[in-house]
Order: structure tokens, then C-alpha cells, then sequence
């Protein structure tokens, strides 16, 4: 019964940062319709200018809230320089600069940081006597700092009339424009949010399974997972299914599958999610007469 308690808190742990990635995948998705293939190498790009920081004098936290500035500008610069000027082109252009992108910034981050693994430090100490065994110090904290950061996302876009601009710009941009609300600068917002959503995402993660620039590439499929079994058009739904997915993950991996086919697993969840109920457990069922 521990080590089943143990898994399910340490899915827990997993599944926030799948949820912040999954978070990031939606609000992309709502602004555009299309999957930001990019997102976890984005996330692993912000993870090396924490790094950077760290390796220049900053504290950590000081280095976790540059890395998350940065990274918001580059979520921005990334949706006026690329995706805007493709607004109105083919899906296919559209997919392959998402896909342009993850190619780009992975190779632009081994040729300035090398491929090879490199240890990430984590904020918090080896050991909380508290804790009792159950889940490590690091997965715990990470675990409370995503979950921090989501809340404080849910408040921004629920209580702010900036986050309410944001979500209307998203929703529905011809109304959001009848209104004065500027569909532009919101979107730009948008991406900025969901880069440094995913920031704090590949920070937390990078003690745990190493940093290197494919880091992210499993995770990206979690959290893929994770969206689509919430609701690719759900934010909070996607959140959801990303704590349900790594919750499945780690049961799975103890006592069915193994550890050498999670990743499989995530495959395999996606395809019956596509088939079964393509719209997700939250997500909402679009029809159209034709």
C-alpha cells in the first residue's frame, strides 16, 4: 500500500509539469489551431538561460525569474515575427514552422551548449524529514511550484481584465475586435504566457531527468496526451488530464508495462483518446451542418 501511495503522489509530481506544458499546448491551440511542435525544446532553451544565470552569480530564484522574463519575450518575438506573418497562409506552411522551429532551436542550443547531459541544481534541500519517504524533496517542491503558478494563471485569466481581453482575443477574435479589445497585442501576450509557462515547466523538470537539448521530447508527448485527454479546447481540462496522465504513467510503469514502455504507453493513449472521444473528457463536441 506505501509503494502504491508512493506512486500516485510521485505521478502527481510528473503530471504538474505534464499539466504546464499541456496548459501551454492549449493556449497555443486557441490562439491558433495548430499544436506548437516547438514547446518543450522552447521549454529546454529557457532551462539553459537558467543555467546561464546560475553560472554568472545569480541566486536561483533570481536566475528562475530572468529565465521566465526571457522567456516570455521570446514567446512574443516568436508569435510578431513568425506565426502572424503565416496567420492567413496553408495549414502546411503553418505546421512546418512549428516544426521549422523545434529544429531550429534544438540545433541553435547544441551549438551553443553541446548535447551533452549536464546537471541541473534544485532549489530545495536533500532531505525534508517531513516528508516521511513518501515523495522526494524535489518532486515535491516542483510539484508545489507548478501548482502555484497554474492558480496564479486561473486567477490572471479569471479575475484580471487583461486575462479576460486575452481569453476573448482567443475565443472569438472578430467579437473581441467589436469591442476595442486590441486581438493583436493579446495574442502576442498569449504566447509570451504559454513560453513561460512551459519555462517553469523545464526548470522543475531539468533535476529530475537531466538537461540536454532533447529534454523536453518525451514530455512534450505527456503533455500532448495530457491536452488531448482534457480537451485540446480546455485549458483547465488540459491541466487536468496532464496530473491524470502522470498518475497513469507511474502506476503503470510499476506494475504493468514497466519503465521501458511508458513513453509507448503515452502513444498508445493518444491514438485510443483519438478514437474513442476526440474531444476529450472537458472538451467541447463541435458541429457543423454541411
Amino acid at each position: 500500500m506505501s509503494a502504491f501511495l508512493h506512486q500516485i503522489l510521485s505521478g502527481l509530481a510528473s503530471g504538474s509539469i505534464y499539466a504546464s506544458i499541456a496548459l501551454a499546448l492549449v493556449m497555443i491551440y486557441q490562439a491558433t489551431h495548430h499544436i506548437n511542435f516547438a514547446q518543450g525544446e522552447m521549454a529546454t532553451l529557457s532551462t539553459y538561460l537558467a543555467l546561464v544565470f546560475l553560472g554568472a552569480g545569480f541566486s536561483y530564484w533570481a536566475a528562475f525569474a530572468a529565465a521566465l522574463v526571457l522567456s516570455f519575450a521570446l514567446g512574443l518575438l516568436i508569435e510578431r515575427l513568425l506565426v502572424r506573418p503565416l496567420a492567413q497562409a496553408p495549414v502546411l506552411s503553418q505546421v512546418g514552422l512549428f516544426i521549422g522551429l523545434l529544429l531550429i532551436i534544438n540545433s541553435v542550443m547544441g551549438w551553443l551548449f553541446g548535447f551533452s547531459v549536464k546537471a541541473f541544481p534544485s532549489p530545495f534541500p536533500p532531505v525534508i524529514p517531513w516528508l516521511g519517504g513518501w515523495i522526494a524533496p524535489h518532486e515535491a517542491g516542483a510539484m508545489g511550484v507548478t501548482l502555484i503558478v497554474l492558480l496564479l494563471v486561473w486567477a490572471f485569466f479569471r479575475f484580471t481584465p487583461l486575462g479576460l481581453a486575452m481569453r476573448a482575443a482567443a475565443l472569438n477574435p472578430q467579437s473581441a475586435r467589436l469591442v476595442g479589445i486590441d486581438v493583436g497585442l493579446m495574442l502576442s501576450l498569449g504566447w509570451g504566457l504559454a513560453a513561460a509557462i512551459g519555462a517553469v515547466a523545464g526548470i522543475m523538470i531539468a533535476p529530475i531527468v537531466f538537461l540536454d537539448p532533447n529534454m523536453m521530447a518525451g514530455i512534450l508527448l505527456y503533455a500532448f496526451a495530457g491536452a488531448l485527454l482534457g480537451g485540446i479546447d480546455n485549458p483547465w481540462g488540459a491541466v487536468a488530464g496532464g496530473l491524470l496522465v502522470g498518475v497513469i504513467e507511474d502506476i503503470a510503469g510499476a506494475y504493468l508495462v514497466g519503465p521501458e514502455l511508458k513513453l509507448t504507453l503515452a502513444l498508445v493513449l493518444i491514438i485510443a483518446i483519438l478514437l474513442v472521444r476526440p474531444a476529450g473528457l472537458f472538451g467541447r463536441r463541435v458541429m457543423s451542418r454541411v
